[in-house]
């Protein structure tokens, strides 16, 4: 490639000088290049055939191979284009097949969730039934306990209250000679007793 430019410059080059050369050339003869002499048609007919032979070499052996890369750097870029095109058309059917389904599965948990809530609210109103079963049975057993131990206790204090309130009446009602009779009494019952 870099011949291939070096050698079209070096003949673009010559070719101008050439054509400078002539033109100052018929400039310092006095000739103008219209006028028709055997040697200006010669230098005619040479500038025509190096422009001709530039032109010819341009055309077919420089354009072809570029115009050539050109176009199979287009044709390859075009491909990519059309494979990324297709690729992204895939990925966009994708992910709309995945959306689709994402909105399906979220409905669907959102169902489960819902009936999973149901479920654990059940769950707990049972438990919590359950709970208040056996809170009410260990209050009831509590509560008849503590009435067992208050009948206790209370017969506890109406039997000390009936003793005191004996002690006190027969208190008031003993008098020495009661007391001596009972002790009498008491005495002869225990002599009449066998050991």
């Amino acid at each position: 490639m870099k011949r291939r430019s070096f050698l079209f410059s070096v003949w673009t080059s010559c070719g101008l000088s050439l054509l400078f050369t002539t033109a100052a050339w018929c400039a310092e003869e006095g000739a103008t290049p219209a006028e028709e002499s055997p040697v200006g048609t010669v230098f005619k007919w040479l500038h025509f055939l190096i422009v001709a032979g530039v032109v010819y070499w341009l055309v077919v052996k420089v354009l072809p191979p570029v115009v050539r890369r050109n176009a199979d750097k287009i044709t390859v870029a075009i491909i990519k284009a059309t494979t990324a095109k297709n690729e992204a058309e895939e990925r966009l059917k994708e992910a709309a097949v995945k959306l689709t389904s994402l909105e399906h599965e979220i409905a669907q948990f959102r169902e489960q969730a819902q009936k999973d809530a149901a479920a654990e609210l059940e769950r707990l109103r049972n438990m919590t039934k359950a709970e208040l079963e056996k809170v009410r049975i260990a209050a009831k057993t509590e509560i008849e306990a503590a009435e067992r131990a208050a009948r206790v206790e209370l017969k506890a204090i109406a039997a000390k209250l009936a003793v005191d309130r004996a002690e006190l009446l027969v208190a008031k009602q003993m008098t020495s000679a009661l007391h001596s009779a009972m002790i009498e009494n008491f005495v002869l019952t225990l002599e009449g007793r066998p050991n």
